[in-house]
């Protein structure tokens, strides 16, 4: 696939006007305001791995309505306490997986909390565990456009919830340091990083890797590529519907959240991806009002830098934890 976006000199400077509600601040306060009412403390379990050098636990925590959901905490084996910590969220389709599939961040001295994605982790990956109770409307397939008709029953207002309700959980267990928490994820996990930054105050940092759900308006008419197309689906069916749905979407976009965040960033980009476009990625980080960085791949699709970008998120986090 050639580059098929704006130069990079241009995407550098990319600031386009976005659609953003009057009450985006009120809706998502009284949104976290409520979930934060179940009180729940997280449950904790640990399990038994192969894995000599890190130990995992099993951990439940009341998400949206809450609504229990899963997430896997590993940390160095024998850690007691203080660590800093990683909250991370899975691609689209993806779940937790199994205990271990991801050791990187516990190798390098952090308790890492990998979220279950509610409703999905049946498309690629070891799985997920965490249902989605709560109906929707009509809808493409795919998890873009349930609910879309309203932000309140949005599939992605319980999603974003139970992000920031991770960091909750994440700041409450015992052998994390509250105060040095960081979040991030890839693609649809980068776009939820975000909303998590933007709606939870005092992370050390927001690690958003080829993020999914920012600049809709511009996404849905760019590329041909799924999830945005799931969108197009939609609309080709619900003819007249656009108005209703983008202001839906405006509720969740990632550059009205990533004005909101105050955790120092470390963004990436690749310049011939389809499925995130490029432009898309820079209108959120161009919003993005604290200290910031971004990996630019030149060549790459949507697969980024993968261990590349690893590597460059941990050199960026080192010295802020």
């Amino acid at each position: 696939m050639p580059r098929f976006d704006l130069p990079l000199t241009e995407l550098q400077q990319f600031s386009p006007d976005i659609r953003e509600p009057a009450d985006f601040d009120a809706f998502w306060g009284a949104t976290i305001a409520e979930a934060r009412g179940w009180d729940a403390a997280p449950r904790i379990v640990r399990v038994d791995t192969p894995f000599t050098l890190v130990d995992v636990f099993d951990v439940t925590f009341p998400g949206f309505a809450g609504d229990p959901v899963k997430a896997w905490l590993t940390v160095p084996a024998g850690a007691t306490g203080s660590l800093p910590a990683i909250v991370e969220y899975q691609g689209y389709g993806g779940g937790r997986g199994l205990p271990g599939d991801r050791l990187g961040w516990a190798a390098a001295g952090y308790a890492h909390l990998s979220m279950d994605t509610r409703g999905q982790g049946s498309m690629w990956g070891s799985g997920g565990e965490t249902p989605d109770p709560h109906g929707a409307g009509p809808a493409a397939s795919g998890f873009l456009t349930r609910g879309i008709d309203d932000p309140a029953g949005y599939y992605y207002r319980r999603v974003f919830t139970d992000a920031v309700r991770a960091v909750d959980a994440a700041r409450s267990l015992p052998q994390i340091d509250a105060d040095r928490v960081s979040v991030t994820g890839t693609s649809q996990g980068g776009g939820i990083a975000i909303a998590a930054a933007a709606l939870s105050a005092g992370l050390v940092a927001v690690m958003p890797d080829v993020p999914f759900l920012c600049h809709f308006e511009r996404a849905v008419g760019f590329t041909d590529a799924d999830p945005y197309q799931e969108v197009v689906r939609y609309l080709s069916v619900h003819r007249g519907a656009d108005e209703r749905v983008f202001e839906t979407l405006s509720y969740f976009d990632g550059a009205n959240m990533a004005k909101r965040a105050d955790a120092a960033a470390l963004y990436s980009v690749a310049l011939m991806d389809t499925v995130c476009p490029p432009s898309t990625v820079f209108a959120a980080y161009n919003r993005h009002p604290a200290a910031k960085q971004i990996e630019v791949y030149t060549h790459n699709g949507h697969e980024g830098g993968q261990a590349y970008q690893w590597d460059a998120q941990a050199r960026f986090l080192a010295p802020l934890v």
